[in-house]
């Protein structure tokens, strides 16, 4: 019999009452979804996840693949207040977090007033994040982990729930900024959109290019979604679970008696990574109906939590090995 893990433990009767109520609020959620989002099922429960375990997403993929439509979508259907922000090379950090005017009243005194940028929203969309210099890509960095900005060195706190979806296109590489590793590393995990199924693509054909469009609805409010957020984290986690995820994230550092990793990997994942992965497996476990994760929910989550904090050898990408090929062997092994 394993053990279980518990953060705030409470009696499994309270468990069991709350997470129903969760679980027809998650079923409203991916309908509401659904409606506007035909296929991509993997992509909309990742992103759910990702918000489920209050975290921040990357959305990678090519043009036309609804990737701003799905963040637009989320907004609606949880009740976020949101924001969008076309990420471009003039983009300076305080068009993102705000700025200090100069004001003066009637009897000619003058007073410095702080004027919030577009980050002050519960879902903030980070449209082509990688267009922008790191210079502003990293004004996000403070307000992914602690939730607050910090202005001419007074503090700003953010609303919450807070989230940060940003978005990115793998093709075009000309007039753009790869983002950094610590800016990488916030983000929970990171979502790879492929193409549409054929079915999909069918009734994406019929349902949009008529007179009117499904339009989202909402079906939830941001003091619902925090509660929902606040229950998985008081999820219980077999230990067989943590030993995976440790496995796991440990097999993927360089050093660490992995051969495999040790050939192809310049460097691994860091204990965020770990994190990530016990509140994922955790959303995962409550999106799909169950009360507690299981290691297949640790190999589920693997890539898109592991892919965005790791780098290959050189050697390794002149083989024409994939990050997604390293994950994949370590994961099976756990």
């Amino acid at each position: 019999m394993s053990v279980m893990v518990k953060e705030n433990p409470i009696s499994e009767t309270d468990m069991i009452a709350e997470a129903e109520k969760a679980l027809a609020d998650i079923s409203r959620i991916r309908d509401g979804v659904g409606r506007v989002i035909f296929g991509q099922e993997a992509v909309v429960e990742r992103t759910l996840v990702a918000l489920l375990a209050g975290g921040h997403a990357l959305l990678v993929g090519v043009p036309g693949l609804a990737k701003t439509k799905l963040v637009e979508t989320l907004g609606v259907v949880l009740g976020l207040d949101s924001r969008r922000i076309q990420f471009t090379p003039d983009l300076m950090p305080s068009d993102i977090l705000g700025s200090e005017v100069m004001e003066q009243d009637e009897t000619g005194k003058r007073s410095f007033r702080f004027i919030s940028g577009p980050i002050f929203a519960q879902l903030l969309m980070a449209d082509e994040i990688n267009r922008a210099s790191p210079r502003t890509q990293s004004a996000l960095l403070q307000a992914m982990q602690e939730y607050h900005v910090t202005i001419a060195g007074a503090r700003y706190d953010l609303p919450a729930p807070f989230h940060v979806l940003a978005t990115q296109n793998p093709l075009e590489q000309e007039g753009t900024y790869p983002l950094p590793e610590a800016q990488l590393d916030r983000f929970l995990m990171q979502v790879d959109i492929l193409y549409p199924e054929i079915e999909a693509e069918r009734r994406i054909l019929l349902e949009t290019t008529g007179i009117e469009d499904a339009k989202a609805q909402n079906v939830l409010q941001p003091a619902r979604l925090k509660e929902i957020q606040t229950l998985i984290r008081r999820m219980p986690v077999p230990e067989s679970v943590v030993e995976a995820i440790l496995t796991l994230v440990r097999s993927a550092r360089p050093g660490q008696g992995n051969a495999e990793t040790d050939k192809h990997v310049a460097w691994g994942p860091g204990p965020r990574a770990s994190q990530a992965l016990m509140l994922c497996t955790r959303a995962r476990a409550l999106y799909d109906g169950r009360l507690a994760p299981s290691i297949d929910d640790v190999r589920a989550l693997a890539e898109p939590v592991l892919q965005h904090r790791m780098a290959l050898t050189f050697a390794a990408r002149a083989e024409g090995t994939s990050v997604r090929d390293v994950v994949a062997k370590l994961a099976k092994g756990i």
